[in-house]
């Protein structure tokens, strides 16, 4: 059984950074102060807050009900994917040590580094997903600089407020 999960889990390796995430990692380094996760008219988004901006990713509504959960501690009924893939890897001793969360052409990405017993292991990831295992095993999210500045958006409470945004 313990090689299923293993294996299952060196599957996803081998897929390498590419020359984008390599440039953006050389780039300082932003550690992540504070996840929120709203409801806006184009539908939920994740607010990634650190140096009062705020990087917008926009999430499926399953997605935001998990991060919305892990962050309150909030336990449903039955576990849903991120419930079950924490629970999984905590099961073996598998800790996400850092989220590395970078934007090519649009599309936001991210690259989850795990360990066990002291081997560490860089998987690509949806930045959903791995911002979802973040909040679930309290570990550091990390972004550029250039991408904090550049998709980050100041941080004015008043205009959401006025914007009628709510936090679920």
């Amino acid at each position: 059984m313990r090689w299923t999960l293993v294996l299952l889990l060196s599957v996803g390796m081998g897929v390498g950074v590419n020359a984008q995430e390599k440039f953006e990692s050389e780039d300082e380094e932003v550690v992540i102060e504070n996840v929120e996760v709203r409801v806006t008219p184009q539908g939920p988004v994740v607010l990634l807050e650190a140096r009062e901006r705020a990087i917008p990713i926009y999430v499926d509504p399953t997605v935001a009900g998990s991060i919305q959960g892990a962050l309150n501690g909030l336990k449903f009924p039955r576990p849903l994917s991120h419930d079950l893939m924490h629970t999984m890897l905590e099961a073996y001793s598998i800790q996400v040590d850092r989220v590395f969360i970078s934007l090519k052409d649009g599309v936001y990405y991210a690259t989850m580094t795990l360990s066990l017993n002291g081997q560490l292991k860089i998987f690509d990831s949806r930045s959903s997903d791995a911002i979802a295992l973040a909040v679930h095993f309290h570990t550091p999210i990390v972004v550029s600089r250039t991408l904090l500045e550049s998709a980050g958006n100041p941080r004015d409470d008043e205009d959401d407020k006025k914007e009628g945004q709510v936090q679920l």
